[in-house]
């Protein structure tokens, strides 16, 4: 059986369990094998460019020693995909960038809820890496810790006007900025009436489409 790591680079386990339950769906007889790891090293959250390069080299031991067919990088900033990439022959995918791919199938313009200011400018590095900076309608920064995320409730009424926010500026669809905001996908969609795209799960079948289709 195929197995496709995903890797949690902050060390919330909540978080993790979060990113197992968006992504259980994908769980199917005969599909690949879909396991979750929390990187040790992680710190809480990835806020700061700091934290982003510091979860890049554990990150790579650990697909270095953990054998897959393909590996998701599931932190909404895409932290070191580039050296992930390096380190291994098999597929690597960046969550915010697979979810950036499913937006814009589904509309011309789509917008971005972040977990804190500081994530923008991660966000539009690999938005511009892809060419797709121009097809970005908005971003909103909710400013909150990856505890108030994991709630169930602190932080929904924010998301949704945040979403309804990005509806106002043009967005088609909505990107969410960060996996601890998964929980909430379907709420946030049923208030805003958009598409929103949880992106470890964009991530994940980015993955499955590479190892069952070649």
């Amino acid at each position: 059986m195929a197995r496709i790591l995903v890797i949690n680079p902050n060390c919330s386990g909540d978080c993790s369990a979060g990113i197992d339950a968006a992504i259980a769906p994908f769980r199917f007889a005969g599909g690949p094998k879909l396991e979750v790891a929390t990187l040790a090293e992680g710190p809480p959250a990835i806020y700061s460019w700091r934290d982003w390069h510091a979860v890049v080299e554990p990150m790579c031991r650990l697909i270095s020693d953990e054998p897959a067919d393909a590996y998701v990088i599931a932190c909404a900033s895409d932290p070191g995909i580039e050296a992930a990439r390096a380190v291994t022959d098999r597929p690597v995918f960046g969550v915010f960038r697979s979810a950036v791919v499913a937006a814009v199938a589904r509309a011309e313009r789509f917008g971005v809820i972040a977990i804190v200011e500081a994530s923008k400018a991660r966000h539009m590095l690999a938005l511009r890496a892809m060419g797709l900076a121009d097809r970005l309608a908005a971003e909103v920064a909710l400013n909150v810790t990856m505890e108030t995320l994991l709630d169930a409730e602190l932080a929904r009424a924010r998301l949704i006007a945040a979403g309804r926010e990005l509806a106002a500026a043009g967005a088609g669809a909505v990107v969410l900025g960060c996996t601890g905001m998964a929980h909430h996908r379907a709420a946030i969609a049923d208030a805003v009436g958009l598409p929103v795209i949880e992106p470890c799960q964009a991530g994940v079948l980015a993955a499955i489409g590479a190892v069952v289709g070649g």
